[in-house]
């Protein structure tokens, strides 16, 4: 288990200040092309989706319409069952990150250990500016290390985090990271979580996640 959630929290450099800059060219590129589970909900418009957890559940609308190859991602790891047993491992608070010169605040779940080592493909990134969706209080949204490698790993803001949207200098990429949803109940449950006890940014003990199902 030790191995599996090291393994999530490396995929996450997400918002450490982690990933490699590029070049102006490549920072100004749009989003690639959706692969095929894009089609499965393109044009759908909001999928409800409801993450239960040990504190309470948190209700979230995911934007198939704007955002749908991020959207078809998360969506196939939920009706597959992999966020079941999974886990917040992460809290990002205001005190927490000593290094960083930009300051976010989020909590990062992952999918159940067992779980760890059959997931999907890494996913083409949507960017915000393609997307126009923003990392704003209670947005959803892929962790990743590199553009283009987000799998299973998703987090939550609390408060607006506009450096993490597409040009936002919390990566020195500047490509941002990929919001796909948004809370629309249960933001206490999610700053509950924010504020439990951690080691560095590491929840201790992580908060476990019941299930994560379709509402309709």
């Amino acid at each position: 288990m030790r191995k599996g959630i090291l393994a999530s929290t490396i995929a996450v450099l997400l918002i450490a200040a982690g990933g490699c800059a590029q070049s102006g060219d490549e920072a100004a590129q749009e989003a690639p092309a959706a692969g095929e589970d894009t089609q499965e909900t393109a044009g759908t418009g909001m999928v409800r989706v409801v993450i239960s957890t040990e504190f309470g559940d948190i209700e979230v609308d995911i934007d198939t319409g704007n955002a749908p190859g991020t959207s078809a991602n998360f969506l196939r790891y939920v009706d597959a069952g992999h966020y079941d047993g999974g886990q917040f491992h992460r809290t990002v608070t205001m005190d927490n990150q000593p290094n960083d010169t930009v300051r976010i605040e989020v909590i990062q779940a992952s999918v159940n250990e067992e779980f760890a080592e059959q997931g999907f493909d890494p996913i083409p990134m949507e960017r915000t500016s393609v997307t126009g969706l923003r990392h704003v209080d209670g947005a959803i949204s892929m962790a990743r290390g590199q553009p283009d490698s987000a799998t299973s790993s998703f987090f939550f803001c609390i408060n607006d985090q506009p450096s993490l949207d597409f040009g936002g200098n919390r990566n020195p990429d500047l490509q941002g990271f990929a919001a796909f949803g948004q809370v629309v109940s249960g933001m206490d449950v999610v700053r509950m979580i924010q504020g439990q006890p951690y080691e560095a940014q590491t929840l201790t003990p992580p908060v476990r996640i019941t299930s994560v199902r379709r509402a309709d």
